[in-house]
């Protein structure tokens, strides 16, 4: 089986060459798109460490992986599996050296994550039990539900770390206060407090450069058509907010089940709507140089693609225009992961490297790419 999955997985890394060598992902003119590591199954969300080294969680494979560009060469020679065996380890976090790794129930930190990696002390599946990095139980208090379970965490200004719970089905009410929040705690895994509320399942959020305030994506529910209601891109000013679910989607959409005697004026409204059905992930303010003033403080979002439009929609990069604060425009940036209707790829998050490139992680054909200028 382990054979099957690895010529699998070349198949899909020489699908992305091919699609790249035939200059099917358009960009904006002056940019390149590049593979920055193949051999990366199932590859989800991204964090880049101080010294360079980018932690990529999974889905399905279970796998958390290191991808080490030893020569400064740009492309990563060496692609690590780091952790096995985990229970859908989306999301991936990285603070004071150490790396914070979500399962569906719990939260693991790897300590020392990048000075272990440099000496060696793991060689992908061959190590024994003796090497492997083990890692601390710092959170094991969330819900167990597989439905919308995987999460995307992330570190914000105020060195809290941010843990979205999903709710456990497509349109549903829980008694469970837990569902359908974001949550935050202390880096040590003590503290935990609900940050907001009313919202459906977030796969990626980011922090505003300069007024700190949480932005993050919102993927809208499914059977109501093939153009409502849209994913949206919301702000979180403060925490306790509740941002509508299961009442209201969009500007002023009521939920056909849900939103009887509700008034969508009650919630906070999204800062922007994104198109229906696209699977809005991860997303990523620019903060870097290398794309040139234009494009700072701009938003660039990861869609993986509809499931069950009639007319598949998605599989692109976007980027929303921001203008005094406020999101202005909603626009592609790369797009040709979609090709007759059939997805080669599926772009799931994004993340800036210190030089200001852009890696974009694709879960379908199992590499993550750099994008540069």
């Amino acid at each position: 089986m382990a054979v099957i999955a690895l010529l699998a997985n070349v198949c899909r890394a020489e699908t992305a060459r091919e699609a790249l060598n035939r200059n099917l992902i358009k960009l904006p003119a002056g940019f390149k798109i590049e593979i920055y590591a193949d051999n990366v199954p199932d590859a989800r969300s991204m964090a880049v460490s101080s010294s360079g080294i980018v932690f990529v969680g999974s889905r399905d494979a279970g796998n958390v992986y290191a991808l080490i560009d030893k020569d400064n060469d740009k492309k990563a020679e060496e692609v690590k599996i780091i952790a096995s065996g985990l229970n859908q380890p989306n999301g991936v976090a990285l603070l004071n050296g150490s790396l914070y790794v979500a399962e569906i129930s719990r939260i693991l930190r790897y300590d020392d994550i990048d000075t272990r990696i440099d000496i060696d002390e793991i060689t992908n599946n061959q190590d024994t039990d003796s090497k492997k990095i083990k890692p601390k139980v710092i959170n094991d208090s969330y819900p167990k539900d597989e439905h919308h379970g995987w999460k995307y965490i992330a570190f914000g200004p105020d060195g809290k770390l941010y843990v979205p719970v999903g709710v456990p089905c497509n349109i549903c009410k829980s008694k469970d206060e837990i569902y359908g929040t974001i949550t935050r705690m202390n880096a040590d895994g003590t503290g935990r407090e609900i940050f907001a509320r009313g919202i459906r399942n977030t796969v990626g959020f980011d922090w505003h450069p300069e007024t700190k305030e949480l932005w993050f994506t919102e993927n809208g529910r499914d059977w109501m058509g093939d153009d409502v209601p849209p994913d949206e891109l919301c702000k979180a000013a403060k925490a306790g907010l509740h941002f509508g679910f299961p009442y209201c989607h969009g500007f002023l959409i009521l939920d056909p089940e849900f939103g009887e005697g509700k008034d969508c004026n009650d919630y906070v409204k999204p800062e922007i709507e994104l198109a229906p059905h696209t699977a809005a992930l991860g997303m990523k303010f620019y903060i870097g140089e290398m794309f040139g003033d234009e494009y700072k403080g701009q938003i660039f979002i990861a869609e993986h693609g509809s499931w069950n439009r009639s007319e598949p929609i998605g599989y692109r990069v976007m980027i929303v225009t921001m203008r005094n604060g406020k999101a202005e425009n909603y626009q592609v940036f790369a797009e040709g992961w979609l090709q007759d209707g059939k997805a080669w790829g599926r772009p799931v998050d994004v993340a800036i490297m210190s030089d200001g490139s852009m890696l974009v992680s694709d879960d379908k054909a199992g590499v993550v790419y750099r994008i540069y200028k």
